[in-house]
């Protein structure tokens, strides 16, 4: 086995093949479905294409450097990564946190300057206004995938050593707030716990704890409470407020039929749909594609998480198969919950659609960890016999 992890191969070319696929489709169908939007807010309705495009660019930058460097050196930021993402997280919260938002020293209009409420939530870094911004929750999921990996693949796996970061930074994208991001969060870190070997039975009460806070939090919340109420009964939901979003989506999607109204074609675009080019992206495309375009999609999703568990599966080594699996899992349920969402099987949340929604932070660190997959698969044991 020792020799097999240090030899190296090309990368899984399928997979490649298929991240770069999916990216170019995403990029051709933001301009599709923002061309509207882009048009009427911006004056060009390429505004949107071009940001894109140009973060697809990046994205693929940033993908080759991490797999140029490889993700056994790259796994050694982990800490500097987890770092990063624990401080623009806790700053990003400090105002919707009790026991912390009157200890805020910072002037209230240079805060806002760089952290500012945008639909009721704190979820964007202002780098540069107009310009520039980030999501540091993105940050902490492709933090997670390489502090957790590393950490678990070298030391004896304590329970109480997983919870105290895991929860730590879940508690704060809760608090910007964004409930269903840090459910994925959570559910990333479990998946590379689980994967390092803890039995089930060892997660199960906290597990079940995990279960009945997220329980707890919906309850108390009365804009999560009327998405629960609006998902369990939408006809009862009013069509011009809670029950607007879902109504539309489903429109869209029961719109297209069999084989789609044409590409271009879409009629929800034109300002019903909200986020159209975002999260309710795969409206569009179910509109204009049909069911057998959606399927494609969807087809080729599910093959490509295919592809980075078997890299996972495959891997040379524990470290791989802790990332590998980290990305996998990322990919999966960050997949499922959109589409879950899109056709009513889940609550709306605002969680995008990896490679195919619109937005930088996504973009870049999906491709980063794209990069960390395809470097895992350089050694892998099966394609290196």
């Amino acid at each position: 086995m020792s020799k097999l992890r240090q030899t190296s191969h090309p990368p899984d070319i399928p997979l490649l093949v298929g991240v770069v696929v999916l990216l170019i489709f995403g990029v051709i169908m933001v301009y599709d479905a923002s061309v509207v939007y882009a048009h009427d807010v911006f004056g060009g309705k390429y505004h949107f294409l071009i940001l894109q495009a140009g973060w697809g660019f990046l994205g693929i930058s940033a993908a080759a450097l991490v797999y140029k460097i490889g993700y056994r050196n790259f796994s050694k930021l982990g800490v500097v990564f987890l770092g990063a993402s624990f401080v623009f997280l806790f700053l990003a919260a400090w105002p919707n946190i009790p026991v912390l938002k009157h200890l805020l020293f910072i002037p209230r209009g240079i805060y806002d300057r760089f952290f500012p409420e945008i639909y009721g939530a704190r979820r964007w870094f202002i780098v540069l206004p107009g310009k520039l911004s980030f999501q540091p929750s993105e940050l902490a999921k492709f933090s997670a995938i390489l502090y957790f990996s590393t950490w678990l693949s070298k030391t004896k796996r304590s329970l109480l050593q997983f919870f105290v970061p895991s929860g730590l930074l879940s508690g704060l994208i809760l608090f910007e707030p964004d409930y269903g991001t840090a459910m994925v969060f959570a559910s990333i870190a479990l998946c590379i716990y689980f994967v390092s070997g803890v039995s089930l039975l060892k997660l199960l009460p906290a597990g079940l704890v995990l279960a009945a806070l997220a329980c707890l939090l919906i309850v108390a919340s009365p804009y999560r409470r009327e998405r629960l109420q609006t998902y369990i009964n939408p006809s009862a939901a009013d069509p011009l407020s809670g029950g607007y979003h879902i109504q539309q989506i489903l429109i869209a999607v029961g719109s297209g039929g069999p084989f789609g109204l044409g590409f271009g074609q879409s009629r929800q675009k034109y300002d019903y749909l909200p986020e159209v080019s975002t999260d309710s992206i795969f409206a569009v495309i179910g509109e204009e594609l049909g069911f057998a375009g959606a399927g494609v999609v969807v087809a080729a999703f599910a093959f490509l998480i295919y592809k980075a568990f078997t890299v996972a599966r495959e891997a040379g080594d524990d470290l791989g198969r802790l990332v590998a699996s980290g990305v996998a899992s990322w990919l999966a349920i960050q997949t499922l919950v959109n589409l879950a969402a899109m056709t009513a099987l889940l609550p709306l949340t605002g969680i995008p659609l990896p490679l195919i929604s619109y937005g930088g932070s996504s973009m870049i660190f999906t491709m980063m960890s794209m990069g960390l997959l395809l470097s895992v698969s350089r050694y892998s044991v099966r394609s290196s016999k």
